[in-house]
């Protein structure tokens, strides 16, 4: 404003006082009416101001309290999911530690079957000498002597164990993983967007804590309402002024007050159009005609800074928009966390039985085990002795076969012997005869004439068998399997 009575006080420097003989004509001032009734639209910007301003006020409630029920459910879920993580904690150290202990005893079975396979295939190579065996029958292994029936019986009996284990496993394995994904969820759910509203930008390159973030922006946007009401106020003023010098100029009544009944909704320019205007000396129509020339240069710019105001304003509710939308999916995300934390919680008895249950049927199924591999190393000691004694009995036939062949030469010896010893008496006693024969009656005794006692060496059990005649070379390699040389 030019004077203290200026209704436009804030936008244009000073200017000299206007000469009566410059004053406007009537359609001049009622150029400047329109043009003033025009900028009063600015109106709808301050009631938009008035609503941003309340719709700020509201957020900056319901955030105190979404922001409250929130902190609240965010505390009590992270207290409960440290119970479940330790219980999930547990669940996952039974199940590495079953675990561990399943690929350990299957690692022992392998190598169980391992080293019975091979002695079943040393079985299977080692042929019974056919000396041993009845004359005309097919060539037979050890293996044929043995029942490999009971082997893969065992044997299936372990795998189905196993099988049963494994698929137990499997069954904890996925309960417990489900376990797992349920709790990563929820802490998705827990941490989901906080981070990204921790800090706020201001719109200016400045962060704010959120807990402060639409209180600075509720205050600034007051401070542009405030400055908008003013504007208005002084456009108000000014469309005052103007009808006020249209009523006092000649022929301005009628047209002061056609325009001014058609002012925007709640405009009240606090004036009785009806009123006949008082009059006034020319000292005060010079002052306020140049009062009005003043503000009437001014009004675009008026209207300009209010519709700035209200621009700054809209950008700002933005940024509250934004706030409280993030705020609202934090508590929805939050209170789907809760909602999912209680789903936990109902299954949680069922996870801590399913662990039970489990490592008790693990015991069992491993007892189970170490019973069948007790029995297949046993299988497997059997056959090896077999393998063992047949070894020995090789070298037991040549051992035999030795003796029976030291027999043979001493009766041999001996029946040369006796028949040497036969002659010699026959050739003695007839000597004997014809020395002294001629001399002697003959029945002075009667073995005198007889021959000599024959003897006859023979086995005593005729049905006896004779040892077989083994190689000494298998017999040589069965001492050096005996000694560890296989």
């Amino acid at each position: 404003m030019a004077s203290p009575s200026s209704s436009l006080s804030h936008s244009s420097p000073q200017q000299q006082p206007v000469a009566l003989s410059t004053i406007s004509p009537l359609d001049k001032l009622v150029t400047h009416l329109l043009a003033s009734k025009k900028s009063l639209s600015t109106i709808e910007d301050v009631q938009r101001a008035n609503d941003l301003c309340t719709s700020t006020r509201s957020a900056v409630e319901q955030t105190a309290v979404t922001t409250a029920r929130t902190s609240f459910l965010r505390s009590g879920i992270m207290s409960q999911l440290g119970v479940l993580q330790r219980v999930h904690q547990n669940t996952s150290t039974t199940a590495k530690q079953i675990n561990s202990e399943f690929e350990s005893v299957v690692r022992d079975l392998d190598e169980a079957d391992a080293r019975l396979r091979a002695t079943l295939d040393a079985l299977r190579s080692t042929f019974v000498e056919t000396k041993l065996r009845p004359e005309g029958e097919e060539k037979r292994s050890l293996l044929d002597f043995v029942d490999e029936g009971g082997v893969d019986g065992v044997l299936g009996a372990v795998r189905g164990v196993l099988d049963g284990a494994g698929e137990g496993m499997n069954e904890f394995a996925d309960s417990n993983k489900g376990f797992e994904e349920e709790l990563k969820q929820v802490k998705t759910l827990i941490s989901g967007g906080r981070h990204s509203i921790e800090h706020e930008d201001d719109g200016k390159g400045m962060e704010v804590r959120r807990g402060m973030y639409l209180s600075q922006i509720l205050h600034e946007m007051e401070d542009h309402a405030r400055n908008m009401a003013a504007n208005l106020e002084s456009l108000v003023s000014h469309f005052d002024l103007c009808a006020k010098a249209i009523r006092h100029t000649e022929g301005g009544g009628d047209a002061a007050s056609r325009i001014a009944c058609e002012l925007p909704e709640g405009v009240d320019i606090g004036q009785d159009n009806d009123k006949i205007p008082e009059p006034m000396s020319d000292e005060q129509w010079t002052d306020m005609m140049r009062v009005l020339e003043d503000d009437a240069g001014q009004v675009d710019d008026v209207v300009t800074d209010i519709r700035e105001h209200v621009g700054e304003m809209e950008a700002l509710y933005e940024h509250v928009e934004t706030h409280t939308d993030r705020l609202a999916k934090e508590h929805a995300s939050t209170a789907a966390a809760f909602r999912l934390l209680e789903d936990i919680g109902r299954k949680l008895p069922g996870y801590i039985t399913h662990s039970q249950v489990f490592l008790i049927r693990w015991d069992e199924d491993k007892e189970k085990i170490e019973e069948r591999l007790e029995e297949l190393d046993g299988i497997r000691e059997f056959y090896d002795d077999f393998l063992r004694a047949y070894d020995n009995l090789l070298i037991e036939v040549g051992r035999r076969k030795a003796l029976e062949m030291k027999m043979d030469k001493v009766v041999q010896e001996a029946r040369s012997r006796l028949a040497k010893l036969y002659d010699d008496d026959v050739e003695e006693r007839e000597a004997f005869r014809k020395e002294e024969g001629h001399f002697l009656p003959q029945d002075i005794w009667p073995g005198l004439a007889s021959l000599p006692l024959r003897f006859q060496i023979l086995p005593i059990d005729e049905s006896a068998a004779r040892v077989p005649d083994i190689s000494k070379s298998v017999i040589h390699r069965a001492i050096r399997r005996t000694n560890g040389e296989r």
